[in-house]
This record gives structure tokens, C-alpha cells and sequence, in this order.
């Protein structure tokens, strides 16, 4: 049964957050959420060491993981190695942190794992070894074409108090009116619509749209994508049946009378949505990728270089990212 299968974690960047995350995440051992983590042994033994936990490092495979792990964190070892330096990131670890992600998605593919559960990576310490996309979303996405799943990420943050869908994500704020169209606020629409009834079975999911521009351009006196962009995506949405509403203005969007009308809000760009998703619940929000073949969650924070190897970063969003991962996957 799928529900017997375990998690799948990655190791996210070596120097940041995630081996802590990871140990204490084991130690506070969700009931029936068992996880193995694709990562070095070392370096989970050494975190554990410096914040004083007590937790087993199990060398196992994705098979032998839900058996293990009552007795040990289950780890499925690296190929490449790792250098140990917590708050003190490296390109040099670049290839540990790819390898952790794509052979936890290879587990998805071969359904050895019921999800993945991504820990923080540092993008620009990636892009210093070459690493070529914009960011964790859209290399999930090419990892799934890659084996011939069709796939079209869709970045979701999620808690039980907000949730969004930014349609543009990563790419400088400057470049966020020619990149908005209407065909891809529709696509981005249709996956959100899809998900939520597929994975979070909701029956008839209810979607609010964010303008782009102040008072959600003012009937075209601030701006005019509401008219001619966004307005069109929404009508073409409610054509085919999706509950959805908009453009609306993204200064009222978010008071709690707002947010009891809308399971989902669509926002224009990255931080239109995300700033107000983190405010309300930074520790109990979650990253969902939606539109890939696989279940993928994760931390909505970053790697805290800053506290790493200290002991003092918090789990709670990795853990509620693991428990997210589990219902969608039961």
C-alpha cells in the first residue's frame, strides 16, 4: 500500500539548516509519518553531536527505511562528499546537494517513496557551480520531463490560515509585466483548480486573483493588465467552471473577513503573495509544488546560515511539511 511507503527528505545545503532539521525533525517522530533522508552520514552525525541530539544514523535504502526508522534516523548515502562547515556555504557542495534531490525524485519515480520533502538550498551557491534554473520549483519540474512526465510547476504556500499561487515566481520584479499573460495565469488556474480537488479533495475549490497594479489598476488609471490581461484569464477560468474571482486589489486581499471567501489566492508575482502567506503563519507554512507527477513539499523558509549548526533553528515548518506530504499521500 502507498500509505506503507515512506518519505522521501532531501539534505538541502550542507552548511545551512536542513541536517539539523532533519535530526530534529526524527526526534520529535511524527506518528506514521516515517521519512529517510538522502544525505551524508557523516555530516547528520556531526549535526547531531553539536545540538545534543540523540539520534541513530541508520545507513538503509528507500526499503528498508520504514523499519529502521523507530530505531535511528534511516539515511541513504551520497556519492559525493561534503564539506562540513555549518554557516559557511560552498560551491564545492553543489553536487551533494543536486544528487540529494534528484535521487530522492528517482525514488518518487520508482514508487519507493510516497513524496518528496525538500530541505532549503541556496540558489546562488548552486548557480556558482553552474546549476542553471531559477530555483528548486522549476528543476522539479525539469526532473519530471526529464522522465517523461508531463509536468508544469505550480509554487503553492500553504497553511490552514492562507494560501498562494504566485503565477510568476522567480525573476526579477522588473520583469514581471512582460512576463504575465494570459495564457499563463490560465494555466497556472486550471493546475491550482485540478490539485486542490485531486490532492486536497476539495470539492469545489474557490479562487481569488490579485491585480497587478495598485487598487488593482484603477480601471486602467494605474495600469491596464487587469483589462487586458488578467480580466480575460479569469473570464476564460469561470468559462470552464472553476470558482474564481478577480482582479482584485492585493493591499485587501488578506484581512481574515477576505480570506474566509477564497481557498487560494493567485498573485501576480513572488513576493505579492509570499510576504503576506509568511507574516500570517512563517512557522506553519508549507511549500507545495503543484502540477508535478510526485507530491512535493517543503520548509517555507530558508537555510538560516546565520543559526546553522547552532541548535536553535526551529523544525516546525519541516515537520508540518512532512505531515502535509503524508495526508496528500493517504
Amino acid at each position: 500500500m502507498t500509505g506503507d511507503k515512506p518519505l522521501a527528505l532531501t539534505m538541502g545545503d550542507p552548511a545551512g539548516i536542513g541536517p539539523e532539521l532533519a535530526l530534529a525533525a526524527w526526534c520529535y517522530r511524527t506518528p506514521g509519518v516515517p521519512f529517510v533522508i538522502f544525505a551524508v552520514p557523516s555530516v547528520l552525525a556531526a549535526a547531531a553531536k553539536r545540538a545534543g541530539l540523540t539520534a541513530p544514523i541508520i545507513e538503509t535504502d528507500p526499503a528498508g527505511a520504514r523499519a529502521a526508522f523507530s530505531n535511528g534516523l534511516p539515511v541513504v548515502p551520497l556519492k559525493n562528499r561534503v564539506e562540513d562547515a555549518p554557516g559557511r556555504p560552498s560551491a564545492a557542495n553543489a553536487a551533494a546537494t543536486i544528487e540529494s534531490i534528484e535521487r530522492a525524485v528517482e525514488a518518487a519515480r520508482q514508487g519507493h517513496v510516497r513524496a518528496v520533502v525538500t530541505n532549503p538550498i541556496a540558489k546562488a551557491t548552486l548557480y556558482q557551480a553552474g546549476f542553471k534554473y531559477p530555483g528548486h520549483t522549476e528543476y522539479l519540474g525539469a526532473l519530471a520531463e526529464a522522465w517523461g512526465a508531463p509536468a508544469f510547476p505550480v509554487m503553492m504556500i500553504w497553511s490552514e490560515t492562507l494560501a498562494v499561487a504566485p503565477v510568476t515566481i522567480h525573476i526579477p520584479l522588473a520583469d514581471v509585466a512582460m512576463a504575465l499573460t494570459a495564457e499563463l495565469i490560465i494555466k497556472t488556474g486550471r493546475i491550482v483548480d485540478r490539485d486542490l480537488r485531486a490532492r486536497f479533495h476539495l470539492t469545489r475549490p474557490r479562487l481569488a486573483v490579485a491585480g497587478l497594479n495598485p487598487h488593482a489598476g484603477e480601471g486602467g488609471a494605474m495600469g491596464r493588465e487587469e483589462i487586458t490581461i488578467i480580466g480575460p484569464a479569469i473570464e476564460t477560468l469561470r468559462d470552464e467552471g472553476i470558482e474564481i474571482v478577480g482582479p482584485l486589489p492585493a493591499d485587501t486581499m488578506f484581512h481574515p473577513k477576505a480570506r474566509a471567501r477564497y481557498d487560494v489566492a493567485l498573485t501576480m508575482y513572488h513576493d505579492q503573495g509570499l510576504i503576506p502567506a509568511k507574516t500570517l503563519a512563517f512557522d506553519e507554512g508549507v511549500n507545495v509544488t503543484l502540477g508535478l507527477p510526485f507530491v512535493r513539499t517543503s520548509p517555507d523558509h530558508g537555510t538560516a546560515f546565520d543559526i546553522a549548526g547552532k541548535g536553535v533553528a526551529s523544525p516546525a515548518s519541516l515537520i508540518a511539511a512532512l505531515k502535509l506530504a503524508d495526508r496528500l499521500t493517504r
